[in-house]
């Protein structure tokens, strides 16, 4: 596992310390083997904020792009006692032909002081598009549970933007025009033609794999957050991109035991129920979802990646101290991630016979 070394003057930490909600990026070195590199750092997230072990948002600053990126994130996993299911979430998604972020473990150390196991994610942005050699492209955050699709909160009061919900990762501010266009037309066309337009706006096969994704992997609050828009500029079709997986595999994001028929099969959301409205469309989602299943969601394909990266992890668990478990206590995360997907894969296969 790769050794990170942040060097950060001290009253800058503390400043950090002082008002956690900072978003200001504070100037640090980062040192990885020999290579040391200026960066901007801050806090990232929301909840993770008032944890103890908080996650990192680093900006290289000189050189400007490092192995291709200008931005990463270092990801407490603070509430996952495995500290696996985020990386396991966006390698799956990765597997069944999704854009997702690539992630790897690291051991950080800040002034010298060892801050314990953490996961380094991939900005997505304009240089992970070019990385994966996609045409560069407007780039959406959901950045909150607003971002349902829906002309209404899911406190089921009327919103006061169509936008609400979504920031602007990469492009102009009038690219958000091209998602009120969409969410206008997802909440008041009829369904004959919203069948025949829906398709020119999104991606509809990529679109159903990030579902099918996020179902296998019960992640409730993925449906409504914890995603991306990118508009490929090539077809000028949206695809959507998956973030912050921590809560699922059988856990929530506060790391509490979600029964494995928690999330139905068709998800949640307005744009997937008027999608699943279309008989097409729902029938290859049921496709699409049947050869996952027996492709790459089932305990033969990914019993051996979680065992592989569980050993990866293990020796590095006591020097992490925010981490108070034995190995043995860790290897039991296992079973609890093994038995999931064996349920879920059973529960999934019964409910695909009536969608």
């Amino acid at each position: 596992m790769l050794k990170y070394e942040i060097f950060i003057n001290p009253k800058w930490l503390k400043k950090m310390e002082d008002d956690i909600w900072e978003n200001e990026h504070f100037p640090a070195v980062l040192k990885i083997d020999d290579n040391r590199y200026k960066i901007g750092i801050t806090y990232r997230g929301n909840v993770i904020r008032k944890k103890k072990k908080k996650s990192y948002n680093i900006i290289f600053q000189n050189p400007y792009l490092v192995e291709a990126a200008h931005e990463i994130h270092l990801n407490a996993e603070y509430d996952d006692i495995s500290l696996s299911r985020n990386k396991l979430s966006l390698d799956f998604f990765d597997r069944i032909g999704v854009i997702s972020p690539h992630s790897k473990h690291v051991l950080l150390y800040i002034n010298g002081f060892c801050k314990g196991i953490y996961l380094e994610l991939e900005s997505f942005d304009q240089h992970l598009l070019k990385k994966r050699n996609l045409p560069v492209g407007p780039i959406i955050y959901a950045t909150n549970y607003f971002a349902n699709f829906s002309l209404l909160s899911p406190e089921n009061e009327l919103k006061t933007s169509l936008d609400e919900g979504y920031t602007i990762k990469y492009g102009e501010p009038n690219d958000l025009s091209l998602l009120e266009d969409f969410i206008e037309m997802i909440n008041t066309f009829p369904n004959e033609e919203f069948e025949k337009e829906v398709g020119k706006i999104l991606d509809i096969e990529k679109y159903l794999r990030w579902l099918a994704g996020v179902v296998c992997t019960q992640n409730f609050d993925g449906f409504i957050h914890n995603y991306a828009l990118y508009l490929n500029t090539k077809n000028n079709l949206f695809e959507i991109t998956p973030w912050d997986y921590d809560g699922t595999w059988g856990r929530d994001l506060h790391g509490r035991t979600l029964e494995h028929d928690f999330v139905p099969l068709s998800g949640y959301n307005t744009l997937t129920g008027r999608i699943l409205h279309i008989y097409p469309y729902r029938s290859k989602y049921k496709e699409i979802m049947s050869s996952i299943l027996e492709n790459h969601f089932n305990v033969e394909t990914l019993e051996p990646i979680i065992k592989g990266q569980f050993q990866t992890l293990k020796p590095f668990i006591r020097t992490d101290p925010y981490i108070n478990m034995d190995e043995e206590y860790f290897d039991k995360e296992i079973d609890v991630i093994v038995k999931f997907i064996i349920n879920r894969n059973g529960y999934l296969k019964k409910e695909l016979a009536f969608l």
